[in-house]
């Protein structure tokens, strides 16, 4: 009976999940953990399930060649999106007290024996995807992970589950060899790095001035536990975790100056930063602490703390991300500062992050010429701490006057580079007109069928996700599959078909990507659209939205509803969308049947005018379809809300690599196809030319005839002659 069971719910987690609704809930892995592994906290006698492998050991054969699934890399949202009040409602149901926090309800583990502990409210419960974390046992799951257990212990009558119920089960023994892995090497990194107290002075020296930190003392980096790895010269910075405190994971900061007199860094995790979660300097806040100043970087970190004695934490991918993974840790503190850095970027990124945190509870450190990152401003003897005092809540009301805007104002006027965007490496031209990818615009994007918008778009896309923008796929009209591939090869350049042995190195590199596809294909509601965009944006911190495209989305249903009025709402929709989420959306949207003798123009997008006054940014893909040779294909912007330039340059395609690139000046040449008719045309204009050219050389010769003619009849006047006229 239990085997049954187990092969059941196997077979349903190896099927593609179709978006499921909260109220009506399929029987789901925890659940079947619970039932068939007999981890449950049971009295004294109480029968016992058989053990088995369990459903891992099916997962774990995929044929001769295994390979680990993200599950992370595809965005699924059920049919109705939970909701605090939600949850709220289930949870009083149940009789289970809460308290209401900032970004999370705090509720009573059920995964620690709760008598000695009857206060401890250690359960955080994530107000916006329903996500749990017990800090005690530091289990985790979904929110139907966390009624299932409910349910079960409601109805066998148990007051708390073993936490070994939702722990991590490695999917594969490949998997569960590379964590071992993974932490042998960061053991062989730690116990070979060098506290910089063990160091000599000379070195300890030469190291802070590598690194710009010569103010930083070495009693504040024994304090955070900060080594140096000798081989590469690199700063060793520990992630202690779990509730002994113990070593899971680093990261290696290394420096090396560039061509301008300044410092990069590099930074490497183990593991890898998909599964780094370290709030650097938390091990060191105590419970009673309850203000908290939040950086992007390490070095920050223990900057803030030698300067101002105040708990300073540092998160694990900068400005890039807040992973929701980790604002249970943040919820005691009834103060956060965000101090991110000293650009334009990292305050953008402070804005969006203190709205997962709670906007009532936070202040932010405007970057400016006087207010530089923490490091830097200890560097030049700055009060760090009236900086921090002079931070800006973060909450604003919705009428402001210009004095609240002259510092932003200010920011983007000696910040113009960085306010541009982000540039695009593999597309200078269009770098050069539209000066940069930026949050919140609406850029509509249109060509010809069969012209490569979609292989187009996505190397623009890819581009951008190489250089660390978060992006998000819906891709309505093709498979997730077959997107995957086009861009893998784009990102490789090469047809992997031919170099099989290459795929895993390419793929391991494309994995690290922060990219992510939703699961829609096809006719979708909005709604459903627009709940998973908001869920991605929450969770993983997405920048670029790509809908492929608005016509497949919308489908041909509903016919008698009138369809423009139709596209101008989700084009309205995703306009509030890019506004408010501060994330760009890219929609294509197919043109208007055209001639294929023509240009498309702005007018050419399909549907009313909505589209083109709605956007930010307008690219036309033109093609010259009567065309064969290399250079058909252009790119133009027609529109550019940013700074007004618009412009037009050719594109190449290359087939091997699937992708577009600016044709070398001077060899572009334009080789028309002509038709039948054409020809006949050619062939009577041609005619009339050469007829044309033949009658212009007879009068040529006939005048040269007579100029000469006229020279000869002419006699001087000093001869006493008259000049003859004929």
């Amino acid at each position: 009976m239990w085997r049954s069971l187990l092969l059941k719910g196997t077979t349903c987690l190896l099927q593609v999940a179709a978006p499921r609704s909260l109220h009506q809930r399929p029987f789901s892995f925890s659940c079947l953990r619970l039932l068939t592994q007999g981890l449950l906290h049971r009295p004294p006698g109480a029968p016992c399930v058989p053990r088995h492998q369990g459903a891992d050991f099916f997962l774990s054969y995929k044929g001769v060649r295994e390979y680990k699934k993200d599950t992370q890399s595809t965005i699924e949202f059920p049919l109705s999106p939970i909701t605090v009040t939600d949850i709220k409602q289930y949870l009083r149901s149940k009789e289970i007290p809460f308290h209401d926090g900032y970004s999370c309800l705090h509720i009573p583990s059920i995964f620690i024996d709760s008598s000695p502990k009857k206060d401890s409210f250690s359960l955080f419960i994530d107000k916006t995807t329903g996500q749990f974390l017990c800090k005690e046992s530091l289990v985790e799951g979904s929110w139907e992970d966390l009624q299932d257990c409910l349910e079960v212990m409601q109805k066998d009558g148990q007051d708390f589950l073993s936490p070994h119920v939702l722990l991590g089960y490695p999917e594969s023994v490949e998997e569960q060899e590379q964590m071992e892995r993974e932490l042998r090497e960061v053991q062989e990194i730690w116990s070979s790095s060098v506290p910089f107290t063990d160091l000599h002075e000379d070195e300890v020296q030469l190291i802070k001035t590598m690194f710009q930190i010569t103010k930083i003392s070495n009693a504040t980096l024994k304090k955070f536990g900060v080594r140096l790895f000798k081989p590469t010269k690199s700063l060793v910075f520990p992630w202690f975790g779990g509730p002994d405190c113990a070593l899971k994971g680093i990261k290696l900061l290394s420096a090396q100056r560039t061509d301008n007199d300044t410092v990069a860094y590099n930074e490497a995790t183990v593991p890898k930063c998909t599964s780094y979660y370290n709030l650097f300097g938390l091990p060191l806040v105590s419970r009673m602490d309850s203000e908290v100043v939040v950086t992007g970087h390490e070095l920050d970190t223990l900057a803030v703390s030698q300067a101002t004695g105040l708990p300073s934490v540092a998160l694990p991918r900068g400005v890039s991300c807040l992973p929701p993974v980790l604002l249970p840790y943040l919820e005691q503190f009834k103060r956060v500062t965000l101090w991110l850095g000293g650009d334009i970027r990292s305050w953008e990124a402070s804005k969006i992050f203190s709205r997962k945190l709670g906007l009532r509870r936070c202040a932010l450190v405007r970057p400016g010429e006087y207010q530089p990152c923490p490091v830097e401003a200890l560097a030049q003897g700055k009060n760090l701490g009236r900086i921090i005092k002079a931070s800006i809540p973060a909450a604003h009301k919705s009428i402001v006057s210009f004095k609240q805007l002259r510092e932003d104002v200010y920011g983007e006027l000696i910040n113009t580079d960085q306010v541009a965007g982000v540039k695009w490496k593999r597309f200078p031209e269009l770098t050069k007109i539209l000066k940069g990818h930026r949050k919140g615009e609406l850029t509509v994007f249109t060509g010809p069928t069969g012209s490569g918008k979609t292989t187009f778009i996505s190397e623009l896309a890819l581009d951008l996700c190489m250089q660390g923008v978060n992006t998000l796929w819906g891709s309505f009209e093709i498979n997730n599959v077959r997107l995957a591939k086009i861009m893998l090869t784009q990102f490789a350049m090469q047809r992997l078909e031919e170099n099989l042995e290459q795929y895993d190195f390419w793929a391991d590199k494309f994995e690290e990507l922060p990219l992510y596809f939703m699961t829609f294909h096809g006719q979708q509601n909005i709604k459903m659209v627009l709940d998973t965009m908001q869920h991605a944006v929450y969770l993983y911190d997405i920048n670029h939205v790509i809908i492929d495209n608005l016509q497949f989305m919308m489908g041909q249903e509903n016919l008698s509803v009138d369809k423009f009025a139709v596209q101008d709402h989700i084009i309205g929709v995703f306009r509030k969308f890019a506004t408010n989420s501060s994330c760009h959306v890219t929609l294509i949207i197919h043109p208007r049947k055209e001639e294929d003798d023509r240009e498309l123009q702005t007018a050419s997008i399909f549907g009313s005018a909505k589209a083109s006054q709605e956007a930010d940014n307008v690219l036309i893909l033109q093609e010259k379809k009567l065309v064969t040779c290399p250079g058909r294909r252009s790119l133009q912007i027609t529109k550019n809300r940013f700074d007004g330039d618009v412009g037009i340059f050719p594109l190449e395609f290359i087939k091997s690599s699937l992708t577009f690139s600016a044709p070398i000046k001077g060899k572009l040449k334009l080789r028309k196809v002509p038709s039948k008719s054409e020809n006949e045309e050619e062939e009577i204009l041609g005619n009339a030319v050469a007829m044309k050219k033949e009658d212009g050389k007879k009068e040529k010769v006939a005048k040269v005839t007579k100029t000469a003619k006229a020279a000869k009849t002419v006699k001087s006047p000093a001869n006493g002659s008259e000049a003859v006229q004929k």
